[in-house]
């Protein structure tokens, strides 16, 4: 991974790319917020914001390889 790829999984995203990279509705991420399931940060106000990093992070605890032997 080169730098550029690093800074861009660190930016902070709002709750609708959070849903597309994760492949959920933006609700379900809601709900994920409001029970304290996904990292998350809060902004002034009630904006809430996501680092990739971290969301890859969180997703790959759900990874299921299908069956597959490896």
């Amino acid at each position: 991974m080169d730098a550029e790829t690093d800074t861009e999984n660190d930016r902070p995203i709002d709750v609708k790319a959070a849903a597309r990279f994760l492949g959920v509705s933006p609700s379900l991420v809601y709900a994920y917020v409001e029970r304290k399931q996904i990292p998350h940060y809060r902004m002034m106000g009630r904006a809430i914001r996501f680092m990739l990093s971290e969301l890859e992070a969180w997703r790959q605890q759900f990874h299921v390889n299908g069956g597959i032997n490896e």
